[in-house]
């Protein structure tokens, strides 16, 4: 379970009136906003306030199937707080604390049990890789949307259907009709050449239907994080870097990252209690050198540096800050709540969220106001 210590933040408030001195070693680092940055300190203290989100085991469906073509349903900060106070809403959340909880102390190499779904499901990941080797990148001037990458979207999504058969039972085949969009926006939109944690939520989600579905289950987790998850970010770090995506919605130097953001909650998780890597870690480039293949977090940390110019503290303050923090558990926690208020309580990302049988929409706060209509009419 999570900690809820609330008596200190588990993510620092950017201060633009600390400044270390250029030589400030690794071991002793404090985090070093630039001065002309703006500081944004608006979402601080709803992320402080909020509840640590828990993990939540996730029900099974059961015949007879109602699967349906998924459709976005939110429009609003009020249907924001509809799909956070259902049911689905918090189970959805709950498996991604599941997730990060599974991968507790694990290291990246570590044996762990894998399933013929699993395997089936890297295999696809490693299928849609060798796809961009086939597809070259065209010959452009710009610095982001190679329009090459609308081909292999489309040849991903063309051949979507028959990638979920690979994995799929014969009596949930008709469940393609409900899992495959979540599984097509997950990868980027090809209009606009761009990627973002809306299409991450999107691959998380669509991990979310397929343990509804049962063919993901508990003791599969910890292998669905560092196995399935970890070629994923494979596969869109050489999708990025290939066809140049362009961040979608992209918070610029105050955003915790362009592009990702699930890989540092499951990152932050493996590393909890290490006895010698701590969040300041990530300032000495022999740890990133010698343990981002094991670590996601570091992993992270590491492509950073190697795609951004600069002092870290300058291109990537969040997450200077973040190095700040005395120990994992906080950094997770603080992560979890983090997630929550900037990506899943936010419109623009969450309007393109699908919802069908699986995922479902459901009017809580109609039926509420209609039981209380339906009371005071009573006592009138």
């Amino acid at each position: 379970m999570q900690s809820k210590d609330s008596k200190s933040p588990e993510l620092p408030v950017p201060s633009p009136n600390f400044h270390a001195p250029n030589n400030f070693p690794p071991p002793t680092h404090r985090p070093t906003p630039s001065p002309n940055i703006p500081v944004n300190n608006r979402p601080s203290q709803s992320i402080i306030l909020s509840p640590v989100p828990q993990p939540q085991r996730v029900s099974v469906v059961s015949p007879p199937y109602h699967f349906q073509a998924p459709s976005k349903r939110i429009h609003s900060p009020d249907d924001i707080r509809q799909f956070h106070d259902s049911e689905s809403g918090r189970n959805f959340l709950g498996f991604i604390v599941a997730l990060s909880e599974s991968t507790r102390g694990r290291k990246i190499s570590d044996p762990c049990y894998q399933s013929d779904t699993v395997n089936s499901i890297v295999s696809i990941l490693d299928t849609l890789i060798q796809w961009i080797d086939d597809i070259p990148p065209a010959r452009m001037a710009s610095r982001y949307g190679n329009l090459s990458y609308r081909i292999w979207h489309a040849q991903m999504v063309e051949n979507s259907d028959s990638l979920m058969l690979r994995f799929l039972p014969e009596d949930l085949h008709s469940a393609t009709v409900e899992i495959v969009p979540y599984f097509t926006d997950s990868f980027g939109n090809s209009s606009r050449i761009d990627y973002g944690t809306g299409h991450e939520t999107n691959f998380a989600a669509w991990l979310y239907c397929l343990a509804k579905l049962g063919t993901i289950k508990e003791e599969d987790y910890p292998a669905v994080v560092v196995r399935v998850f970890v070629k994923y970010l494979d596969l869109m770090r050489k999708l990025q870097l290939v066809y140049c995506l362009e961040p979608a919605g992209s918070h610029g130097v105050w955003g915790l990252d362009d592009y990702h953001f699930l890989s540092y909650i499951f990152g932050s998780s493996q590393l909890i209690d290490h006895k010698y890597l701590k969040p300041k870690s990530i300032h000495s480039q022999d740890i990133l050198d010698n343990f981002s293949n094991e670590y996601l977090y570091l992993s992270c940390i590491s492509f950073i540096k190697k795609v951004k110019k600069g002092p870290f503290s300058e291109h990537s303050p969040l997450l200077d800050d973040i190095s700040g923090v005395p120990n994992w558990n906080k950094v997770n926690s603080g992560l979890l709540k983090m997630y929550k208020v900037e990506v899943l309580e936010k419109v623009p990302i969450m309007q393109h969220f699908l919802f069908g049988w699986l995922i479902k929409w459901e009017r809580i706060g109609y039926s509420i106001r209609s039981s209380v209509f339906a009371v005071n009419t009573l006592c009138l």
